[in-house]
């Protein structure tokens, strides 16, 4: 087994974590999995199971290097290749897409997977390529653009 993760070698809390995280089959799964362990008021990356093993301290470093990596591997996509794992992870959620790109028109709910650490055109390339996906499944589903009056 490879104990490499972008050329850094891990330690056993990042190769347990790192093992855990690639059981989320897509990309931006793994990104939703990640920026829900951060503590929105604290800014902490927080998962109990790990911090029990590993410390809070730790855990929350491996928890943040994690969500970085798993960013920067989404970026370093083509737009087919993200709208391919956007599509995957939609259709595991088990919802009718239309009804899914409805909502997400609403919330937009990507404006909260980048992790602190990204840079600002890093983020910003982010939500500008989810903005594009959206557009792109909400004309193929024929869903309404919303009333942006309202």
């Amino acid at each position: 087994m490879n104990n490499m993760q972008g050329g850094v070698e891990l330690g056993p809390a990042a190769l347990l974590w790192h093992e855990t995280v690639l059981k989320v089959p897509t990309l931006y799964g793994r990104l939703v999995l990640l920026s829900s362990l951060q503590n929105q008021s604290t800014g902490n990356y927080e998962h109990h199971g790990l911090s029990l093993r590993y410390g809070e301290v730790l855990s929350g470093q491996v928890l943040e290097r994690s969500h970085c990596h798993w960013f920067e591997a989404w970026l370093g996509q083509s737009l087919a290749e993200k709208r391919r794992d956007l599509m995957e992870y939609w259709q595991s959620l088990g919802e009718p897409l239309p009804k899914l790109i409805e909502s997400w028109l609403r919330i937009r709910p990507f404006r909260k997977l980048p992790p602190p650490a990204a840079r600002p055109a890093e983020t910003e390339q982010f939500l500008a390529d989810c903005e594009v996906l959206l557009e792109l499944f909400r004309i193929e589903y024929g869903v309404a653009a919303p009333d942006r009056d309202v």
